[in-house]
């Protein structure tokens, strides 16, 4: 589809996008809006509204969603377009419940924002001073007006707004256990006007026959035709802008379908183990003249991606296996970036993700209670090798699938989306909803529940039945999470499905909880930080900069969050000296508990295969269980996610009854490791007392344990509280991994004050890197820098005597090395319980 405006017999586009007028109804101030947009947006930039993100602002702009909005557009309409057969007004995201008017008469309405709505308007067009409207009505008022006929049963906090599962719109617009309550009204996606004469493309679906050597393509198109005429669809597939295959045949009765045969095909792979050679496929109309009509094109990648469920001995697997390779899925689960889906440029989506693959992750899986994600997300992933588990947006509420307008529209809703996103090689899996399962539904409707009945309707019947129309190559999930033996209700089985495993944090259950776990697949689990005092010092005042505060505590949605990190904190530090300590020591904790997680989960494999924490991104400025925060500070668990995700790592397993620790090496890789792991055992001055060197030779994808250390003597004779034994696996100078087992708890360790001396160079192209270099172990040692940003390769390292760490830098404005040695500031452990110690940035 052309994004011009010329004559000619192919379909034109006009883009409706950019600035409008917008008002309060009942008002008479007009302000300019721009379009994709919403309404909080426009105010923002108008001067209207002070930032919602600022201390406790959110609170006085909750007008906005009990108000009802008009967006206006006057434009005019080539000729040409207008004596085309059929013209269409296009618009892809609608928020939510819309009116549609043009030149005074009402052309179509909408209430669902995951949907593309199209309304014909040739017969009310007209060339010139055309008059667009769309009435945006109050999405809280709705809701609590059908709450007040029927309450439908959920989840959700005294912040958050009640009754969102009545309306198709992003769940946590209306407020979530980390984000806030902000529910939008607006154009937030394209809008257009669409106009063609002969025939459009519809739709094209593109599906792969895996052979020896071989993949053949057959490509089906179907065609909307508005006038009798003999129309060719030529189906075209490149690799690199050069046409690998192409064939050309009719279209009868609006659909065709063409077979692509690619010889020695270059597969595409996940993070880690492969390439992303992604191949475009295009579908090209033409009439009998061989004048072009409308093309479509997608981008595709060559590879066989499902759902491996098998008997085994210990139950039933949950592995994805791609191109008949079973892997280890490593990643993290992404909520919607901002509140206002349009100020997310691809900029930011291409630092989080990036981030993500940094981190070694191959995959992501997208919570249903946010958004069906913009297409440059998917477009990212498919580049960076990150695998998508994809749910609908069905989230921690029960649903009225009693409504019969309510399953049309979810119908519709799905086809959407499923037709959208189906042809990204990223895509793993269709997931029906998140976490009803898990206590939502029951044997009837009550005060708590749905009933199964309901439940499957939707779950069990309407959804798998669209993916398995029109997505049949890709599995589908009714709920994350999922027993599919035994007792549904049984939600989080460890013989079979995934599981949300919330005894640690919501069970304050101790860290080591995580190492009894036995389950298939963890699809959540998590621990909350607070952000870096950079972060927090943008949404409070100096007044507020006490955890305790109010301010601190409307930027905390879960409840006792705040009070659940101390209570964790001092199980296992000391009390932090300062606000900023607390926040970074935070970061500390967290990313200690997931890293008990991951390392015993990889441990486990192939019995577990997969291990997706809670979460990667935020929403807003907040304290939640992201790993990087919303202004795309990385926390200490994202560096940490980068080390225990690594393609190969050496872990210990420490049990002070028998004073023994386990020595693991686990892979990732296709081909053995042979390596050699160096053990050391030092006191907490750094000086050694034991160690050893031992050969590693490790099986691909999967878990070795390469030694037992029996430890006990230096135990009796040193005491737990004085040791530490670090652990570096090389292949000959390089690093593959390195880790250190603690045998106390650390605040209970009696740490010296470490020395830590520091030479920056430059290291071209505005990087840097930096040297750490010290007399005494200092754990946790981390770099920041005053009044500035940067991106660090590695940072929360543990440092030893005689070991030297380089890390680099690249400052997010440019800096000279004068610059960063003057700005930078090294931290670690002992700093944060250290008397007075200094505010770090």
């Amino acid at each position: 589809m052309t994004d011009s405006d010329v004559e000619g017999t192919g379909v034109t586009k006009q883009d409706l996008g950019g600035e409008w007028r917008l008002q309060k109804t009942g008002e008479q101030e007009v302000i300019p809006a721009l379009v994709p947009g919403c309404v909080h947006t426009d105010l923002l930039a108008a001067g209207k509204i002070d930032d919602p993100f600022y201390r406790d602002n959110e609170e006085r702009v909750q007008w906005i969603s009990e108000s009802d909005w008009v967006y206006t557009k006057t434009f005019s309409v080539p000729s040409e377009a207008l004596k085309k057969g059929r013209v269409l007004l296009r618009c892809d995201g609608l928020d939510t419940l819309a009116t549609v008017t043009l030149n005074g008469e009402r052309v179509g309405q909408g209430d669902n924002m995951f949907r593309t709505w199209e309304f014909r308007v040739k017969d009310v067009l007209k060339e010139e001073e055309n008059k667009l409207e769309i009435t945006f009505s109050s999405p809280v008022r709705y809701i609590q007006e059908r709450s007040a006929q029927r309450l439908l049963p959920g989840w959700g906090g005294p912040r958050e707004v009640g009754g969102r599962a009545w309306l198709r719109k992003e769940p946590c617009n209306f407020g979530w256990d980390w984000g806030p309550a902000l529910t939008t009204s607006g154009i937030w996606r394209p809008i257009s006007l669409i106009a063609f004469s002969t025939a459009r493309l519809t739709d094209v679906r593109i599906r792969q026959r895996h052979e020896r050597d071989r993949v053949v393509l057959s490509v089906a198109a179907a065609a909307e035709v508005v006038s009798e005429s003999e129309i060719t669809a030529t189906a075209t597939v490149a690799l690199n802008d050069e046409t690998v295959a192409e064939q050309s045949v009719p279209v009868a009765d609006g659909v065709c379908a063409a077979k692509l045969a690619i010889d020695v095909p270059q597969l595409w792979w996940p993070n880690g183990m492969g390439g992303q050679p992604l191949y475009d496929v295009s579908v090209l109309l033409r009439d009998a003249d061989g004048n072009t009509l409308d093309e479509v094109t997608k981008r595709i990648g060559l590879r066989t991606l499902r759902l491996d469920r098998h008997p085994d001995e210990w139950g039933e697997s949950f592995q994805f296996v791609v191109n008949g390779v079973p892997f280890f899925a490593k990643g993290a689960n992404w909520i919607p970036a901002d509140p206002f889906a349009t100020r997310v440029s691809r900029e930011q989506y291409a630092d989080l993700l990036g981030a993500a693959a940094e981190a070694h992750m191959n995959m992501l899986r997208v919570w249903g209670g946010g958004i069906y994600e913009n297409d440059i997300f998917y477009d990212l992933c498919d580049e960076l090798g990150i695998c998508v588990w994809q749910d609908f947006m069905f989230a921690c509420a029960t649903y009225p699938t009693f409504d019969e307008h309510f399953m049309r529209t979810v119908r519709f809703e799905a086809e959407d989306n499923v037709r959208r996103l189906r042809h990204h090689p990223c895509l793993a899996l269709w997931c029906g909803n998140n976490e009803l399962e898990m206590g939502l539904v029951g044997e009837d409707w009550s005060d708590t529940t749905m009933s199964w009945r309901d439940y499957g309707k939707l779950f069990d019947e309407l959804l798998p039945a669209v993916v398995k129309e029109l997505d049949p190559d890709r599995d589908y999930w009714p709920c994350s999470p999922h027993s599919p033996a035994g007792e549904r209700s049984d939600f989080n089985s460890p013989k079979c499905g995934d599981a949300h495993l919330w005894a640690v944090w919501h069970g304050v259950q101790p860290f080591e909880w995580y190492r009894t776990c036995e389950h298939r697949f963890n699809s959540e689990f998590g621990f909350q930080s607070f952000p870096e005092p950079k972060t927090a010092a943008g949404y409070t005042e100096a007044q507020d900069r006490n955890i305790t505060s109010y301010v601190m505590e409307h930027h905390q949605r879960s409840g006792a969050g705040n009070a659940l990190i101390m209570h964790y904190m001092l199980s296992w530090f000391r009390l932090p000296t300062s606000f900023d300590m607390t926040l970074w020591l935070s970061q500390i904790l967290q990313g200690m508990a997931v890293k008990y997680a991951v390392e015993h989960w990889r441990r486990a494999m192939p019995r577990g295969m997969g291990t997706l924490y809670w979460q990667l991104n935020d929403t807003w400025p907040v304290a939640s269980w992201s790993s990087i925060d919303y202004h795309g500070r990385w926390k200490g668990l994202h560096y940490m996610a980068a080390r225990f995700f690594a393609p190969v790592l050496v872990s210990g397993v420490e049990d002070l009854d028998t004073g023994k620790v386990e020595l693991h090496v686990t892979s990732d890789l296709a081909d053995p490791v042979a390596a050699k792991l160096v053990w050391t055992l030092t006191d907490l001055q750094g000086g050694r007392i034991d160690g050893d060197t031992i050969s590693v030779d490790a099986g691909p994808r999967q878990d070795t344990q390469v030694a037992t250390l029996d430890l006990k003597q230096h135990l009796e004779e040193h005491g737990a509280r004085n040791l530490l034994l670090w652990l570096e696996l090389c292949d000959g100078d390089k690093l593959l991994s390195s880790n250190l087992i603690l045998l106390a708890r650390p605040k209970h360790l009696d740490l010296p004050e470490p020395d830590i001396r520091t030479r920056v160079e430059e290291t071209g192209e505005g990087h840097f890197a930096v040297t750490l270099e010290t007399t005494k172990p200092a754990l946790w040692a981390w770099l920041s820098l005053r009044d500035a940003d940067a991106r660090w390769s590695d940072n929360f390292v543990s440092l030893r005597p005689g070991k030297p760490e380089t890390v680099t830098l690249a400052p997010v404005e440019p800096m000279t090395k004068e610059q960063i040695e003057s700005a930078l500031v090294v931290s670690s452990l002992v700093d944060t319980y250290r008397p007075c110690s200094q505010e770090t940035p």
